[in-house]
């Protein structure tokens, strides 16, 4: 759509009242008291670590000025202000997450899974529904991996363009009031270097997007000046032929000191009215910030500053400025500004300590209850003398944590490992409910747990004519995406060639044409920002499918996916979820870099996500449907040869659905058993047929997806009659193959009823190299198969099977 967007907007000087200002002051002595205090916190052993946003309080404050209901932030570790600003923070709150208090009610950002200064709002009541979005100033999980905030802008600031745009999503109202909702984003100047920056800004100014993107610049990144970081050592000179002139696209840029109140507020005025009413990104870059306690609780910016810009720095401290704005205007005297500091300190005092009290006594009680059972065990020992110098020692540390409770009591049941007694089963009993209680509190939420899981979709079965008709693979599931638009308003794709030409394997052929390029759309080729895309419109109750043209360009993308993607649920112990459906294709193709299966490298990196390795584009069909339907982030790998391969076309396509981590036996045998997936299932099958050949019976899985992997454990049912089996993919050697290995062998207990050494099948250790040589020789093909299976039944009758090479 396009709007009628003026060349130049004209802002009513804002009338900043007397009250709103003082108001302001507090807001700025209160969050520069937490930073103060909370890095004394750390430095007497209270806390870990401390990062906060000294300095940076008065941009902030102006922000908050801008920000309305339903507005997002995508920000980084200094926006403390921000949050106290827009009282969608306390410093109680904030203390409790320095203290790591696992308490949702005391801490709700993370439940005292993130460090300080990592916000986000809770988005999901305790059944995993979306709440209501529009009455609250909402901001997405943190993330510490600098510039990781950006990519997200691009999703979240798409959703408000759909909303606007797309009137099938109109009564939506619980998450958009007409597109009108602008994201603000925040990042550090240093970390303007990193490419997802760059990406995002391109990206926004392209597209159109309502984000105002800030950038606070006090001149360093950690010890480290800006001219080593930025061209002309200021990031808005470097990105002038990003401005948008006249009637062009692109992004407003607007450059204001970090310390000048009335500017600021100005500013963030006119860059959020561009963004609301006519969806214009803009850049602000407020320079001549400080920091007045240097980059964290780990270092001294004196080790790197100058005397003169110290001073410096003291002198245009932008909470010494505003004071001194008050003052200049008469606006109030010293004395009330005194008692505002005052007051400030003692507010962030108390809500300090109560916020310690409660931390302490959530862990107190674990303590105590710990300490009293092995006290009891220790009386009715023989070895009262060792347990009471354990205890001894326990007692000496005058703020125990958890994880020292735990170990008290496994040493003391390690000494008494001989004993049975009442008190020794006591202890025991208290330790399992303790390691469940902390199981749930440090790793819940790794995946949904709610009525919308994918895991507990319900199969229904693909059913085909007698007489259905093989068509090519990208016919079956470009069927299934058109009756995917057809019933989900909210489903929409995009992708470098996903639009016009329905990607490089037609797989959303015509579809554009169809359902219109808002829910069809080509980008760029920006992998990072890909994701972010989905990631920020999924959070906004959207259901992006994007789409990563090769699976070897998934390495552009994977800090995104990792750092945000795959744990938002988990890092906010199930108060965000994106349900985002990353589709791509791999296995063997051509060539170096396109013909990838780094599954370890995904198996690594994205729990937190499904991993579906479909074998063909009906399978692929089924995990879609199945996605559409749950609420878990997944990637599809589908097989780059399967589109020209002939499928039968099911009458439900639209419909059916394939059950996650459930594994499908396509031959059966008894001999040994072949465990594989993907474009792989074609070359075990095809030998399985020669070893038949020879009197070899290959029993052959697919496992269909590696996260999860056979979550009924019907692998090791198989071995159970075959007594061996081979793990065989195109990963690297001590890739997927293993992880394959452990999780039967190992999870599921396989190896007692092996008769011969399990077996890994891989590619090489080096990428695939060019041509049908190249392919043949660098990743595994149906005789490699033939000859471990061959070689595996030999060793066991070698009369049977003679010596081949």
């Amino acid at each position: 759509m396009l709007y009628d967007v003026p060349t130049q907007m004209t802002i009513k000087k804002n009338s900043l009242a007397k009250d709103e200002v003082l108001n302001d002051y507090r807001v700025a002595c209160l969050s520069r008291e937490v930073s103060l205090q909370g890095r004394k916190e750390v430095f007497m052993g209270k806390a870990k670590f401390g990062i906060f946003g000294d300095g940076k309080e008065l941009a902030q404050i102006a922000m908050a000025r801008a920000f309305q209901p339903g507005d997002w932030r995508s920000g980084y570790y200094r926006d403390q202000t921000l949050m106290f600003a827009m009282e969608e923070l306390t410093p109680r709150e904030f203390f409790a997450q320095l203290y790591a208090h696992t308490d949702i009610e005391a801490e709700p950002a993370s439940g005292g899974r993130m460090m300080n200064c990592h916000f986000g709002s809770r988005l999901l009541d305790e059944n995993g529904e979306w709440v209501k979005q529009t009455d609250k100033k909402l901001t997405g999980s943190d993330v510490s991996s600098t510039g990781g905030q950006m990519a997200r802008v691009i999703g979240l600031g798409y959703a408000s363009k759909y909303y606007r745009e797309n009137p099938d999503v109109a009564d939506m109202t619980d998450f958009s009031v007409n597109g009108d909702e602008v994201v603000f984003s925040t990042i550090g100047n240093a970390s303007t270097s990193e490419g997802v920056f760059l990406e995002t800004v391109n990206a926004a100014g392209v597209m159109g997007l309502p984000v105002v993107m800030s950038v606070w610049d006090d001149g360093y990144g950690i010890s480290v000046p800006n001219s080593y970081h930025t061209v002309k050592e200021s990031i808005s000179e470097a990105l002038k032929g990003f401005g948008k002139e006249g009637d062009s696209n692109g992004v407003k840029i607007f450059v204001v000191k970090g310390w000048d109140y009335e500017a600021l507020c100005e500013t963030y005025a006119e860059a959020a009215d561009w963004a609301r009413k006519y969806h214009v990104p803009s850049l602000v870059h407020v320079i001549e910030m400080t920091q007045p306690q240097g980059h964290s609780s780990s270092g001294s910016h004196e080790r790197y500053k100058s005397e003169e810009r110290l001073t410096w720095e003291d002198e245009y401290d932008c909470v010494a400025k505003l004071k001194e704005y008050i003052l200049d205007r008469n606006l109030a005297d010293e004395a009330t500004l005194e008692t505002i500091e005052k007051e400030a300190k003692v507010s962030v005092r108390n809500q300090k300590n109560s916020a310690w009290k409660a931390y302490r006594e959530s862990v107190d009680a674990d303590k105590n209850q710990g300490l009293a059972l092995v006290k009891a065990l220790a009386q009715a020992s023989k070895l009262q003398p060792d347990l009471v110098s354990l205890i001894s020692e326990f007692e000496k540390s005058p703020t125990p944590i958890k994880s020292d409770v735990v170990r008290m009591a496994k040493k003391a049941l390690r000494l008494t490992r001989t004993e049975k007694t009442e008190q020794r089963e006591s202890l025991r009993a208290w330790l399992s409910s303790a390691m469940e209680k902390y199981e749930r509190e440090y790793s819940s939420h790794l995946h949904s747990e709610s009525d919308f899981s994918a895991l507990k979709v319900e199969e229904v079965k693909p059913i085909f004519d007698e007489d259905a008709p093989l068509v090519d693979g990208f016919s079956v599931i470009n069927t299934c995406f058109d009756k995917a638009f057809e019933r989900e308003p909210r489903l929409f794709a995009f992708g470098e060639d996903v639009g016009k030409i329905g990607d490089v394997n037609q797989g959303m052929a015509g579809l554009q044409e169809k359902y219109g390029e808002l829910r069809v759309h080509d980008t760029s080729i920006r992998e990072m920002t890909i994701i972010g895309e989905g990631t920020g419109a999924a959070l906004r109750g959207l259901r992006p499918i994007a789409e990563v043209q090769y699976l070897d360009y998934l390495v552009y993308a994977l800090n995104t996916l990792t750092d945000d993607v795959a744990c938002t649920h988990y890092r906010t112990r199930g108060g965000q979820k994106v349900p985002l459906i990353v589709r791509t294709r791999g296995h063997r193709l051509e060539g170096v870099w396109h013909s990838g299966s780094p599954m370890s490298m995904i198996l690594g990196s994205l729990r937190g996500m499904h991993v579906l390795v479909p074998r063909n584009l009906t399978q692929a069909s089924g995990f879609y449907n199945t996605l559409l339907k749950g609420d878990d982030p997944a990637l599809v790998i589908e097989c780059l040869n399967a589109y020209r391969q002939k499928e039968k076309m099911p009458v439900n396509l639209g419909e059916f659905t394939l059950p996650l981590g459930v594994p499908e036996v396509l031959r059966e045998g008894a001999d040994i058993t072949t465990v594989t997936y993907g474009a792989m299932c074609r070359i075990v099958m095809e030998s399985a047929r020669q070893l038949a050949e020879v009197g070899i019976s290959c029993e052959v899985i697919d496992v269909q997806s590696l996260l999860p992997f056979d979550v009924h454990h019907s692998i090791v049912e198989s071995i159970k009659k075959t007594n061996r089996v081979i793990f065989a993919d195109e990963d690297v050697p001590g890739g997927a193959s293993a992880f394959m290995m452990q999780q039967v062998v190992d999870g599921q207990g396989a190896y007692a009823y092996l008769d011969s050494k399990p077996v890994c099948i891989s590619a090489k250790a080096h990428r695939p190299a060019y041509s049908s040589d190249g392919d043949y020789f660098s990743k595994p093909n149906s005789e490699d198969v033939f000859d471990v299976a061959y070689e595996m039944m030999r060793e066991t009758d070698p009369n049977r099977f003679a010596e081949l090479y």
